[in-house]
């Protein structure tokens, strides 16, 4: 008798983390649906970077786990993730919510921190992905850099290529931001090749002073 292989398929690469004793996940791609657990099922919810659960997420998801998601992603949007240490997650977010803004995100991967703090930043109540889109799709990425209260130039993309590490830390955005309206600001950031962290936190509180 001739032994019939069973066919087994392998379960969905996802990303699950816990916050305060409820888990959140991740769906594969291309779905890429945020959810957390609630009385026995999974409840879809639009992810807030800014947000607590978000940054348990960022602390609990470590390379091996990232590794094996990342390699179901396509070429393109795996490089610009896979640049990110910190803000994979919310790079992830960002690309699946606006996936018009990938490329241009790519060429200057520090407004990517920017974009996905735009709660905080705009002071919103919660995430506003389809006004962003919307925005984006309207006035290309100078839209973007206005809707965010960036100076839609050239020289704020300038600026933000030269930083450093795009893995910025959301206390130094709002200064940056500020910033970025100070002419002698501008001028000290265009003399400088590379904006490292410390010297964008040591340039920002400079000028604050």
């Amino acid at each position: 008798m001739k032994r019939s292989s069973a066919t087994q398929v392998a379960a969905p690469v996802q990303l699950t983390w816990s916050h305060f004793g409820r888990l959140h996940r991740v769906s594969a791609w291309p779905e890429v649906e945020f959810t957390v657990e609630q009385d026995g099922g999974w409840v879809a919810y639009e992810p807030d970077p800014s947000s607590a659960e978000f940054i348990a997420g960022v602390v609990m998801l470590d390379a091996a786990k990232w590794q094996r998601y990342l390699e179901f992603l396509p070429a393109a949007e795996r490089a610009f993730v896979s640049s990110f240490k910190f803000g994979r997650l919310a790079a992830l977010a960002v690309i699946t919510r606006c996936p018009a803004l990938l490329a241009e995100l790519s060429e200057t991967p520090a407004l990517l921190p920017l974009v996905a703090a735009h709660v905080q930043l705009r002071g919103a109540a919660a995430p506003r992905w389809s006004e962003l889109a919307a925005v984006h799709d309207r006035a290309g990425v100078f839209g973007v850099l206005e809707w965010l209260g960036l100076p839609a130039s050239r020289s704020t993309l300038a600026i933000l290529g030269r930083v450093a590490d795009p893995d910025l830390p959301r206390r130094l955005l709002a200064p940056i931001r500020a910033a970025l309206w100070q002419p002698a600001a501008v001028l000290r950031f265009e003399r400088r090749a590379v904006l490292s962290e410390n010297t964008l936190l040591r340039d920002c509180s400079a000028l604050a002073a």
